[in-house]
């Protein structure tokens, strides 16, 4: 009985809430990992192309659902703070490049949306995961230094307040 209930319990959590990570994770202080993606536009970016400036990498699960809007919009929103500080914003999903036009143009936003239709920079920055049988990236973020370490990396990203976060945690950064 007691491992009927237990099994019960956790139903939840295995229905709902359950993601399967695939590789692991790079941390705080690590080189981040280069990669080579299309965004939007048809334009190639690598990481080496923001030498010298901060960068935030957002993976997102996937375009025009509900916190994935929250959260480009909250970037868009905050543009002008992040340019301030020197800071670019690349949004990532496994989503192609047509998907993320028609999202991109749908809420006016102003940066660039990388198309990892493989997952392999999801699986270098080790956020790609499976949920109910399909192959998306966690919703995280990396801070990437003008160098191109990992300043900080996000693994709770709540979507309505997250921008705010980066952008004290960039200014704290910079005023060190």
């Amino acid at each position: 009985m007691k491992k009927l209930i237990s099994l019960l319990c956790m139903a939840p959590v295995l229905l709902f809430g359950s993601t399967l990570s695939l590789a692991e994770q790079v941390s705080a202080g690590d080189a981040a990992p280069d990669f080579e993606l299309v965004d939007q536009n048809g334009t190639m970016h690598s990481i080496e192309d923001y030498r010298g400036k901060w960068v935030a990498l957002y993976f997102y699960p996937k375009d025009n659902t509900p916190g994935c809007t929250t959260e480009a919009c909250e970037f868009r929103d905050n543009i002008f703070a992040f340019k301030r500080a020197n800071c670019e914003i690349l949004g990532v999903s496994l989503d192609d490049a047509e998907s993320h036009k028609g999202f991109a143009e749908k809420h006016g936003l102003p940066f660039p949306l990388l198309a990892d239709t493989e997952g392999t920079t999801a699986d270098a920055y080790g956020v790609k995961s499976k949920i109910f049988g399909m192959t998306l990236a966690k919703r995280q973020t990396f801070l990437i230094d003008p160098d191109g370490n990992i300043a900080r990396h996000y693994e709770k990203v709540d979507p309505e307040s997250h921008t705010v976060e980066l952008l004290a945690d960039l200014a704290a950064l910079q005023s060190n």
